[in-house]
């Protein structure tokens, strides 16, 4: 909006020239972001209380969970508000990239808040059965992978990092492939979202870390000098992923342990929903895998956990997903979120290093 308003008057007055720019941009929108997700935080938690919107705790978790027993849920619709205003207010909206990221957002966030909805207020503790939440993951998923399939300027080819040269045509095969990447993002973040501020500290790593990327994925010079995949306009995508990270940045001051509101589905399906989008838009969808190493790991945990349990009866994790593992072996909350933290900044740092090892 203010580019479409403001960079107009750059010939009558140079300033406004500075609007042309990405990366002034999206520091414009991150600021926007943060500030807004921290100044609606209280009226928005009080409107949950009001609203009844408090998060059940399962009796067969971990006994230290079950002090968290009331605390507002739906947090993640703060998240969401201060993207959604922030990506608006700075970002060439001229951008199809830009428009297919926020809608398909909020399909993922409309999932979310329909399946807290059930549990928090209609008191149903499955909540959205899985089928008809997979469902709607797949179709907002196809819609997106068939768009860009269609573009003309958007390549099937997948490019691997370490290798400058080694890549996989994937022809109409590119769409399964798509959707695999973006459902398994949504559910993976998901999935992570089980202590305080667990699933947001990797969250603002990953989206930090893709921040650069789109960058450079959408900068032609750029592109060619790392030996990338150029995408056309992909780089108005760091203004949206700046959004992200700073609305998380934002919310973890009162997310943050102890938690003052919990993000809830409505939050971690949208937020993964963002990356894995975002991660195929920018042909970054193997290095989403490393960046977000810390989602995989819970993810495949569950995996393990089910598949062992099966096959063998037997149970390779005291509880899963993993967070709940190191909780029952003994470690403090703060201390599983923060390892965590770590490890998911020690992925960033990596990726980010792929860009010149090809």
């Amino acid at each position: 909006m203010l580019y479409a308003l403001l960079y107009p008057l750059h010939q009558q007055y140079s300033f406004f020239n500075v609007f042309k720019y990405i990366t002034f941009r999206t520091f414009g929108a991150s600021i926007t972001a943060v500030f807004l997700s921290m100044l609606l935080g209280p009226a928005f938690i009080r409107f949950l209380g009001k609203k009844q919107m408090k998060q059940a705790i399962r009796n067969d978790g971990p006994q230290s969970h079950l002090s968290k027993k009331g605390t507002p849920t739906m947090g993640g619709g703060l998240i969401l508000i201060s993207i959604f205003m922030s990506t608006l207010l700075w970002a060439d909206l001229s951008n199809l990239s830009v428009w297919t990221v926020l809608i398909s957002t909020l399909g993922f966030g409309l999932i979310g808040f329909i399946d807290d909805y059930r549990k928090v207020i209609q008191k149903n503790p499955k909540g959205l059965p899985g089928r008809y939440k997979m469902l709607g993951q797949i179709l907002i998923s196809s819609v997106v992978a068939w768009l860009l399939y269609r573009d003309p300027m958007y390549s099937t080819v997948l490019k691997f990092p370490f290798f400058k040269d080694f890549s996989i045509e994937l022809g109409w095969f590119f769409i399964p492939f798509a959707v695999f990447v973006i459902v398994g993002a949504s559910n993976a973040v998901n999935l992570t979202d089980g202590l305080d501020g667990l699933a947001v500290g990797p969250t603002m790593t990953t989206s930090g870390t893709f921040l650069i990327l789109a960058y450079c994925a959408g900068h032609s010079r750029i592109a060619e000098y790392l030996a990338i995949p150029y995408v056309p306009g992909a780089g108005e995508l760091a203004v949206f992923l700046g959004t992200l990270a700073s609305a998380c940045l934002g919310f973890l001051w009162y997310n943050t342990y102890p938690a003052q509101v919990f993000m809830g589905d409505v939050g971690s399906l949208a937020l993964g929903g963002a990356l894995g989008v975002t991660a195929v838009m920018t042909k970054n969808e193997i290095l989403l895998a490393i960046c977000g190493g810390v989602f995989v790991m819970e993810a495949l945990s569950v995996m393990a956990q089910v598949a062992s349990f099966k096959m063998t009866g037997k149970r390779v994790l005291k509880m899963a997903p993993i967070h709940h593992h190191f909780e029952l072996k003994g470690w403090p909350e703060p201390k599983v979120i923060v390892r965590f933290w770590i490890i998911s900044i020690l992925l960033a740092l990596f990726t980010l290093s792929t860009l010149k090892l090809r």
